[in-house]
This record gives structure tokens, sequence and C-alpha cells, in this order.
């Protein structure tokens, strides 16, 4: 019977390993000792999968790279962010090749789920295979790419109702996938052209996105320019049957805020300039400083300033109900009202000690605060009155 590891056990390849463990024996590999030992006591810190779950699988959680050399079937599911010049962050990617390369058995097929532009994954990624294994690319070894749709804190759609695009290097190859993926996937299987295709397919999921949020983002700000409600004009223009209601918020995460510039980067080595793509990702990323300097005129214009005021905010994650912290634009937020001397704590329970600088107030102490605001929708700030919401 095929044996499968997953490499990287993060918000991506933990449901997927779940997924398959309940078919086939699975190894997990991670480098994080921390996190090997919690997956093998039950516990995934992410909230992804619950203890149940973990206790009805069988997967073997090691970080003994030894398990990849085991395993006819080998998924790599990394991060991919970017460096601090919003360029691709390939380490993470390149280190896993290296660490799977050195330990996969001949005939083995090589998976991709990482988010990456289109070329990426034969360009960087196999070489690196073929280097610290020795072995010849689509001879000795084979690879494919399945791109992941994993929607963080989504408990219906989950990895198995999503359907799955997957791709391979050769026919055999991806017919193989298809098979594997199609036997835990119930939403049904997509087969790409190219490992290309479904590269580009799945960066482009995310940049429309974040597109179209940063036109719902510009346009909130003319709206509060003209002093008419955002919420009114959308619900308006959503009686016409071919409007898409996208709303305005903060873009923060591992994904949406993040793969455009992938697409960005190699568009720009072709020599093509992706001016809506970019033009987007500033709107987006300038978004929590635009929301910081209008609740600063609202203090003002109120007058609430007088006598140090403390601010909590409720909220600190990318999202609502989950505790990934990852790139969330609250951070920015904070560091805005900070920059007017604004004394600045938080509420976020699904994170413990202190974040982005503040401390972490008790959700029975929110009420000690003379000026709330809900940076993020979760359910359990559903009866918690506020002073004021920064859009999410």
């Amino acid at each position: 019977m095929m044996k499968i590891c997953v490499v990287g056990l993060g918000y991506v390849g933990l449901p997927l390993a779940v997924a398959f463990g309940k078919k086939y024996e699975v190894y997990g590999f991670d480098i994080k000792e921390k996190r090997i030992n919690e997956l093998q006591n039950n516990i995934d810190y992410t909230k992804e999968v619950s203890s149940e779950e973990l206790k009805k699988t069988k997967i073997l959680f090691s970080s003994n790279p030894e398990v990849i050399g085991k395993s006819d079937f080998i998924i790599i599911a990394v991060p991919t962010p970017v460096d601090d010049a919003n360029l691709p962050d390939l380490k993470p990617l390149v280190s896993a090749s290296s660490v799977v390369g050195k330990n996969m058995k001949k005939n083995s097929i090589i998976v991709y789920e990482s988010t990456v532009y289109p070329g990426c994954t034969e360009r960087d990624c196999v070489p690196v295979l073929e280097k610290e294994s020795g072995m010849r690319y689509m001879k000795d070894f084979f690879v494919g790419y399945s791109p992941e749709r994993i929607n963080p804190g989504d408990k219906e759609h989950t990895v198995e109702k999503i359907k799955k695009v997957v791709s391979g290097c050769d026919l055999n190859t991806l017919n193989t996938i298809e098979g594997v993926y199609g036997s835990v996937i119930t939403a049904g299987i997509h087969k790409a052209s190219s490992i290309k295709v479904a590269e580009a397919a799945k960066i482009i999921e995310n940049t429309q996105r974040d597109i179209n949020i940063a036109l719902m983002n510009e346009l909130k700000m003319i709206f509060d320019l003209m002093e008419i409600s955002w919420e009114e004009v959308l619900d308006a223009a959503s009686t016409k049957w071919n409007f898409i209601k996208f709303t305005p918020g903060f873009v923060g995460g591992h994904c949406i805020g993040v793969d455009p510039y992938y697409l960005a980067h190699e568009a720009n080595r072709l020599g093509h300039y992706p001016e809506i793509i970019l033009a987007g990702r500033k709107i987006n990323d300038d978004m929590a400083k635009y929301e910081a300097e209008r609740l600063v005129k609202y203090i003002s214009k109120n007058k609430l300033n007088e006598g140090n005021l403390k601010i909590l905010i409720l909220g600190g994650t990318f999202k609502p109900n989950i505790p990934d912290t990852r790139n969330s634009k609250v951070e920015t937020f904070i560091k805005e009202l900070k920059e007017f001397s604004f004394d600045v704590s938080i509420c976020e329970p699904y994170v413990s000690g202190e974040l982005f600088g503040c401390k972490n107030v008790n959700l029975q102490d929110v009420s000690k605060f003379p000026f709330i605001v809900k940076a993020v929708n979760h359910k359990l700030f559903e009866n918690i009155k506020h002073n004021y919401e920064v859009l999410r």
C-alpha cells in the first residue's frame, strides 16, 4: 500500500495529513520539534484539527527526515512568505526541497502545495531535488503541483469538500496524483494541463480577491469623504443580479496579502510591470494607516482625547475566529495609534501573552476601558459594546 509523507504540518499540511491518514499509512514531518510533540499529544494550536480527529488518524509524526525515505508519495506544504522588500522568500521551500532530496527514495512522486509563481516548481525546486538526491528528474523521480485551498477557521469548506486542482510532469504522474487525491477529496478533481497552469490558477485566485477588496477599500475612502455609508451603498448596489459584493477591510494573513507579490515578481522578471496588481497591493497595505488616522480624527472631533485616553483593541488575528496573527494589519493599526501617543491595550482571546507590544487583556476586564475599538469580528466579541469599529 502507498505510503504518504506530508512535509510541513501547519494550516495546510496537517488537515491534509489527517485526511490521508484515514486511508493510508501517513508520516507527518516537520522541523519544529515542539510542533511534533504537540501533535503526538493530539494538540493542534491552529485549531484546524480537533484532538478527537487526531486520535482517530494513524499518523506517525516525526522531526526525523528519515520518514521521507519510507514514503512513495511526498507532499510539500511549507510557507512561501515575502521579505521586507515584498520579494518572494523561497528559503522555506528550498530548504524543504533540500531535505526531501537528501532523503527520498527512487521513483518517488513529490507534490508541491505551497503557493508560488508560475514556473517556480520546475525552475527553482526540481534542481534542488536533483542536486541533493543525485537522481534525474522524470527518470528517477517525478513531480506534480496541487495548490492548497485551505481557508483557516472554515469548518464547512474542509479539505475533502474543496475541489482539488492537480498537475504532473507527465501523464502517468498526473494520473497517479489524481488517483491519490481523488481517494480522499469528495468534491472532485480538476486536472490541469501542466504544472505551470496549476501554479498560475492558484496565484490568481488570491490576486483576484486582493484587487477586488482594494477596489472596495478605495470606494470606502471616497464614501467617507462624501459622508455616506458604504454599507448602505453596497446593500443598494447588491440588488442588481450581477453585482459582486466584496467588502472593504484589512487584508492580512499568509495568502491574499502575500501571493500577488509573487505574481508581480515573475511578471517583472519577464519585462511586464503589473500596474493593477501592485496598485491594489498598495491600497490594501495602506488601509491600516488610513483607518488609524480616521480613528484619531474621530477621537479629536469628539474631544475624547483628554486625560491620556486608554484604548482597547478587540482582536489581533488576521481574520475572525482563528489564532493566526501572521501579517495581521491590526499590528500596523496599533503602531500607527502609538505614533499619536495613545495608551493602547489589546484583547485577543486566541493568543496568550503580550501581543504587538501591548498588554493582552482578559475578556472579563474589557469593560474597565473607557474606549473600545473592535478590530476583528470574533464571535466571542458579539455581545461586547464598543465605541468604534474598524473594518475587517
